[in-house]
């Protein structure tokens, strides 16, 4: 018989972006869509799959697409956000799209069971990283502040 989960995340929005650190993932992914389930590749050449009214959204990597014949968009790396987010954490990703959004650049965030990731335009994954590090440092300041004023 199966249970509810224990949720492992964090959910305060502040430890959450203090936390914050990033890991830079090598291989360049792509998104496409699959009208035929039976041309999904196999799970270990998936980073994400999505059914959609319109066809299956895959996440593989460049090199598995063109080696396959499969359309694709959006050439991009993966940064994965190493802090455990709670699934119900309000406002995480949404501080950290935003960010982004002022930075002029569009980001595919999915959540995990453990982690977010963040699929951003391949040659902007650099400066998506130091966007990132800003704001983590700026809130890892805040925190330093704030139990500073507490003692």
């Amino acid at each position: 018989m199966s249970a509810l989960a224990s949720d492992p995340g964090e959910r305060s929005l502040a430890r959450l972006l203090a936390t914050l650190t990033t890991t830079l993932h090598e291989p360049v992914f792509v998104l496409a869509t699959l009208s035929d389930a039976s041309r999904l590749p196999p799970l270990q050449e998936t980073q994400l799959v999505f059914k959609e009214t319109e066809g299956i959204t895959v996440i593989v990597t460049r090199s598995y697409a063109e080696a396959h014949g499969i359309d694709y968009l959006f050439p991009c790396k993966m940064l994965t956000l190493n802090v455990t987010s709670s699934l119900e954490a309000v406002g995480f990703m949404a501080v950290v799209a935003t960010r982004l959004a002022e930075a002029g650049m569009g980001v595919n965030p999915v959540s995990g069971f453990y982690h977010d990731h963040l699929f951003v335009p391949l040659g902007r994954e650099r400066e998506a990283v130091d966007v990132l590090d800003r704001l983590a440092e700026e809130h890892r300041q805040r925190a330093a502040a704030t139990d500073s004023e507490l003692r």
